[in-house]
């Protein structure tokens, strides 16, 4: 009797210490590693941004499903206060640089992004804004030149880049250009669906790549009846690259959150904050179904220094209205607000600089920085 105690007890023991093992290994090595990254990023939108969510959308803030929420601060070399090139790329290539730098370091040195590195990988890739494409967040991901004003010349390096999906404005970057190579036909040479229309409304085949540049340059505002191009493009893009079994990673700005903070116009912020709730929430679904997914919602930076402060009325307070306000036409130096859910999520939570979002990327995904 004694002898099967004994044994009982010496088997309960080791899968005792195996299970303390095992756990061990775990909290060593943290939660499982995801199998695709979307980075949404709202050009210009600080924490007051985010909260118009709370007060103008009908129903609750997608922001609310979020509970790992850091902060990042965002001074680039050059000066104190960034700018949208210098802001991504500590996004997408962990170095603090100068204003106006894509995808280079402070000494014009190009620096590998997270795309490219995701891309050598086997992993697909995409890029979806209501700016140009060639505009400073997302070519921050795939260019690399001194200048970000250097339009042409980006649009160039995009058709050579290893992206699979792109959507947004710029036509007038590829075709009508100043050296006169026209390369939209480049793009469909290099197995590109090039569409200049509208986006599709079927799923897309997976064995070619896409492009949609659907406006000149920037797309139109929310106001102007850009209607639900961000939301569905980000849908589309998901459809299209989740379906290749070695991951993917998609970029997804809401640009003109941004353009409408520099000219002070609060409607113009409010619903581009709205259009990009919106796309959270496709998202989210996308990554709360898949549960391979891990989602990064933040800013590179605040822009028009937006408050939004109780009604006056007479010289008094009236608390029962919002008055939103501005305090500048630029960008602010405000600590900006890091969105996390998914594996590896619980990285983002804390206060530091904007490069280390790129280092969390990195760490989430078990990839070598070089």
């Amino acid at each position: 009797m004694k002898k099967y105690t004994y044994t009982f007890l010496a088997v309960a023991v080791m899968v005792l210490l195996a299970a303390c093992t095992t756990n061990r290994v775990t909290s060593a090595t943290g939660i499982k590693s995801p199998k695709n990254i979307i980075l949404l990023i709202g050009d210009g939108m600080g924490l007051t941004q985010v909260s118009t969510t709370y007060y103008y959308k009908e129903g609750e803030s997608t922001f609310s499903r979020f509970k790992h929420i850091g902060l990042h601060q965002n001074q680039p070399t050059s000066h104190k206060v960034t700018d949208s090139a210098s802001g991504a790329t500590a996004f997408s290539a962990g170095v603090k640089t100068y204003n106006g730098a894509i995808g280079v370091d402070q000494d014009t040195t190009p620096v590998r992004t997270i795309l490219e590195m995701l891309a050598a990988k086997g992993f697909r890739t995409g890029l979806v804004a209501t700016s140009s494409i060639v505009h400073a967040t997302p070519a921050s991901f795939y260019a690399h030149t001194a200048s970000r004003n250097s339009y042409e010349e980006i649009a160039r390096q995009l058709v050579y880049a290893p992206v699979n999906f792109f959507a947004g404005g710029g036509t007038k970057f590829f075709a009508g250009r100043s050296d006169k190579i026209n390369y939209l036909d480049t793009l469909q040479q290099r197995g590109f669906q090039v569409s200049t229309e509208s986006l599709p409304k079927t799923s897309l085949n997976p064995e070619e790549n896409h492009a949609y540049l659907l406006a000149s340059d920037g797309m139109p505002k929310m106001q102007e009846g850009r209607g639900d191009f961000l939301p569905k493009a980000t849908d589309l893009a998901l459809d299209y690259l989740s379906k290749d079994k070695d991951g993917f990673f998609l970029m997804v700005e809401g640009s003109q959150i941004d353009w409408g903070g520099h000219a002070n116009d609060a409607d113009y912020v409010i619903q581009e904050t709205l259009d990009f709730d919106q796309t959270l929430e496709v998202a989210l679904d996308f990554a709360a179904k898949d549960k391979n997914t891990l989602v990064i919602v933040t800013a590179d930076h605040e822009t028009g220094g937006l408050s939004l402060s109780a009604s006056t009325v007479y010289g008094q307070g009236d608390y029962s209205k919002i008055t939103p306000s501005f305090s500048t036409g630029n960008h602010s130096a405000a600590l900006i607000p890091v969105f996390a859910y998914g594996p590896g999520a619980e990285h983002f939570m804390g206060i530091y600089q904007n490069n280390e979002i790129f280092d969390k990327m990195v760490k989430a995904m078990k990839l070598s920085r070089r």
